[in-house]
């Protein structure tokens, strides 16, 4: 596979899946931000901050319009979920026939009417339906990418960008809101369902533990759980058994990220909570935040910067 076509597949993995992410952040923060459980201001900073976002967005005044702004469509943000998907589509429609007919649909569709999108459609009590359908135009190419890609590197480049993304995302979640996983009262109650919400997993808590909540169960299942597609564990494995098979469909080579992928899938795999929370759970977080953008430098380096 040419390195132009890896890397295309891998940043549309990455950026549908970031986009769906901020769409789920988004519907969360709004949530909280009507509770009254804490600062409001306060909410939609620990959003920024867990999109990457909040550097760049320092210089202004933090309120509920102007981050929804930042997050949705802001020129200036890469990572909003309209850029996301303007770069979703670009990098789809340079690789096109390494797409099947309905992902490449899934794409455009999401783009034209994401371009032609009145701004009425995205505010106030109409935002959680727009949110809503940016997570299903996801899941709609998800779909297409598991009903119909052939199960080569192609699918293997997308499904690791996604992962990667994903475990990014996961980290980052927790550790804006880790002081919140200390006590026990109503508003460090609010403070747990969102982490269960942002990670789609409120209900895979009640089948997993079928107990109330508990500050210490949710950062297992965040973390340890390999049975929650969106825990550090299930991520981190998912990396590491894709980098295995695209190094078999190479002839077995392999490079730094490889062993990275497989340490820090096998750390976090043997890990103990009470060693997690014996560190510090941001210092734990923080140092995964770190190797994982470390590991997606890895992963370019080896097989798309060294390719050109």
């Amino acid at each position: 596979m040419l390195s132009r076509t890896a890397d295309s597949l891998f940043w549309i993995g990455r950026y549908t899946e970031r986009a769906a992410n901020l769409a789920r952040g988004l519907a969360v923060t709004r949530r909280m931000a009507t509770l009254s459980v804490g600062d409001e201001a306060d909410e939609w900073r620990n959003l920024l901050v867990a999109s990457g976002g909040e550097a760049a967005f320092k210089d202004r005044a933090i309120t509920p319009d102007a981050a929804i702004d930042w997050l949705l469509r802001d020129p200036k943000n890469s990572s909003s979920i309209l850029s996301c998907f303007e770069a979703a589509r670009q990098n789809g429609r340079a690789v096109r026939t390494a797409l099947t007919t309905d992902m490449w649909g899934a794409l455009n569709e999401t783009w034209n009417r994401l371009r032609k999108m009145d701004l009425a459609e995205t505010e106030g009590e109409r935002l959680p339906e727009f949110l809503e359908w940016v997570r299903e135009r996801v899941l709609l190419f998800n779909g297409a990418a598991q009903d119909t890609m052939l199960r080569g590197e192609s699918w293997l480049f997308v499904q690791l960008g996604t992962a990667l993304e994903r475990a990014d995302n996961t980290a980052r979640l927790i550790d804006v809101r880790h002081q919140w996983l200390a006590g026990d009262g109503a508003v460090e109650h609010a403070h747990w369902q969102a982490v269960l919400a942002s990670l789609s997993a409120t209900r895979a808590y009640q089948w997993v533990f079928r107990d109330r909540l508990s500050a210490r169960r949710i950062a297992e299942l965040a973390i340890l759980r390999p049975e929650l597609p969106r825990s550090l564990v299930a991520c981190f494995g998912r990396v590491d058994e894709l980098l295995t098979a695209i190094a078999a469909m190479q002839g077995g080579r392999r490079g730094e990220c490889h062993r990275m992928a497989g340490a820090m899938h096998a750390r976090i795999a043997y890990s103990r909570l009470d060693d997690i929370l014996a560190l510090g759970l941001h210092e734990f977080l923080t140092r995964i935040i770190e190797r994982t953008a470390r590991l997606g430098s890895e992963v370019e380096r080896f097989y798309i910067d060294a390719e050109r």
